[in-house]
């Protein structure tokens, strides 16, 4: 394929992750391509929580990492929580400096929620469910003003070019469908988000459908344990695609799950009730609906119609939905929200193939484990970006070089709504909060029919490989463990686990040794 060359650092993506590698790159000449305009379209900008840090004298970043070892089942690498728990402080200052409105106490420290799982208040928020659009606003505006920064809106990464051993480039299509062109470039960092958009009910934007670690996987990158998808517990049940995020931070403050009889059904489920940790919260929601009792969260008691104005976002949401929830319950429904496996890296980054680096929701640093701990992903995200950043400049001469200018492309056709809608329906069936050998094996089948329902379609080949790593890891990993819950292995093998380490190639062979029969 001809392409065009740049001597300037590919970043893919627009979210935190992104933006602030690029501004960690300054003044290194840096390309930031996104399909969408900067602060839109990215996950993190809906994130609703937080960020987790331990900022209160009283806690510390050896009992934040703790908490997150704790929360991921026995798969978090303890070296990299120490390394990220003790960075976060760093972050929220340096996102102070640049202008982030946190919520601040009378006295100036920061105002801090507490999470399912922490043993702490330490989410550190911006208007109660605003951090992560505030703090995305905050550094797309550095970036804005950041020369050394190329933004490239309206251009889709369909695929890696690998030349000699390494990555040396990746091929670009419009948003709106075109041709393919290859950039070459010295260096890519991929931070194009995660695969909610796989599952038919998801908190994720639309385009995040795993795209990013598709791409990764089909240039031979190894993966790490795809299987493990967060579920949030409180996803608003109210008709929208994606579905609206009802933020942990409302049973920080003492909101309640209860189905339509009127019973707090947590209390019977974990001591934390409520704030027990995701996977388990999620699974007693999701199977509260299964049994068609319609869980609902009540923040009535506790926030009355403080609701309104400190939780804006989840006020927005109801108001859409007809909902007034200082005198109503809000429906919920287990969706999905975070993918804690992603592209393998380093603790600099540095994934399988020379010349890719991955940080963000679309990367597995070790970090999360079996289930990430609530607020913990803008976290990573920061830390992560920085560390990529570091290495890249450590690793890529500097080169001058003038702006990128993308050819006009013809039309392509993009992915066929219906068969993404089918892929969807597959993972939410088989590949979802409950699984099992029967539906986890027809999810494959399902795949493959989608895959050969538009085989020319890169867009649609990067999302079918991404839910095929993950139904096939889900098949092979015959135990329950953290947000991974198999109903025919309901039982976790040891309190140390094994982590996934998986190639689409591997993935593909693997798969039929792995049939069961019905």
């Amino acid at each position: 394929m001809n392409g065009i060359a740049t001597g300037r650092i590919v970043i893919l993506g627009a979210g935190l992750a992104a933006l602030t590698a690029a501004l960690r790159l300054a003044p290194r000449p840096v390309l930031l391509i996104s399909p969408d305009p900067l602060g839109q379209g990215a996950s993190s900008a809906w994130a609703q929580g937080g960020v987790a840090a331990a900022m209160d004298p009283a806690d510390s970043p050896e009992a934040h990492a703790e908490d997150t070892l704790n929360a991921g089942a026995g798969l978090v690498d303890p070296e990299i929580a120490h390394l990220v728990t003790r960075a976060a402080r760093a972050q929220i200052l340096d996102l102070t400096e640049i202008g982030t409105p946190f919520d601040r106490t009378m006295e100036g420290g920061y105002v801090l929620s507490r999470e399912a799982a922490h043993r702490a208040a330490r989410v550190v928020r911006v208007r109660g469910d605003q951090a992560g659009a505030e703090i995305t606003r905050a550094l797309v505006a550095a970036v804005r003003a950041t020369p050394s920064v190329q933004v490239l809106e309206g251009f889709l990464a369909t695929g890696l070019e690998i030349a000699d051993g390494r990555v040396s480039g990746v091929r670009l299509m419009r948003e709106s469908g075109s041709a393919e062109t290859l950039l070459r470039a010295p260096a890519i960092l991929l931070a194009a988000g995660g695969s909610g958009g796989l599952y038919a009910v998801t908190t994720n934007p639309p385009r995040i459908a795993g795209q990013a670690i598709g791409m990764a996987a089909r240039a031979g990158a190894v993966i790490a344990d795809p299987e493990f998808v967060q579920f949030h517990p409180t996803a608003m049940d109210v008709g929208e695609d994606p579905a609206p995020l009802a933020t942990e931070a409302l049973r920080g403050e003492g909101a309640h799950l209860v189905n339509n009889a009127g019973e707090r059904f947590m209390l019977a489920v974990h001591p934390d009730a409520e704030l027990a940790p995701r996977d388990i919260v999620a699974r007693a929601v999701y199977l509260q609906s299964q049994a068609g009792q319609r869980p609902a969260l009540d923040t009535r008691g506790c926030l009355g119609a403080r609701v309104l104005t400190d939780f804006p976002a989840v006020a927005g949401a109801c108001t859409r939905a007809g909902i007034d929830p200082t005198s109503e319950l809000i429906p919920v429904a287990a969706a999905a929200h975070y993918h804690m496996g992603g592209v393998e890296t380093d603790r600099n980054g540095r994934t399988s193939l020379p010349g890719l680096w991955a940080c963000g929701e679309a990367a597995s640093t070790g970090l999360h484990g079996a289930n990430r701990l609530a607020s913990n992903g803008l976290l990573e995200a920061l830390v992560f970006a920085g560390r990529c950043a570091e290495s890249i400049a450590a690793t890529v001469p500097v080169a001058s070089t003038g702006a990128v200018v993308l050819p006009d492309l013809s039309p392509r056709p993009l992915p066929d709504p219906a068969l993404v809608a089918r892929l969807r329906r597959a993972m939410t069936a088989g590949a979802g909060v409950v699984r099992d050998a029967v539906g986890l094996t027809q999810c494959l089948h399902e795949i493959e029919a989608v895959e050969a329902g538009q085989p020319d379609c890169e867009v649609l080949r990067n999302m079918t490989a991404t839910a095929r790593l993950i139904a096939t890891a889900a098949l092979a990993r015959r135990e329950s463990r953290g947000a991974h819950f198999r109903s025919d292995f309901r039982e976790t093998q040891g309190a140390v686990g094994r982590r996934t380490r998986m190639t689409l190639v591997e993935a593909m062979a693997l798969r039929p040794s792995l049939k069961e029969p019905a």
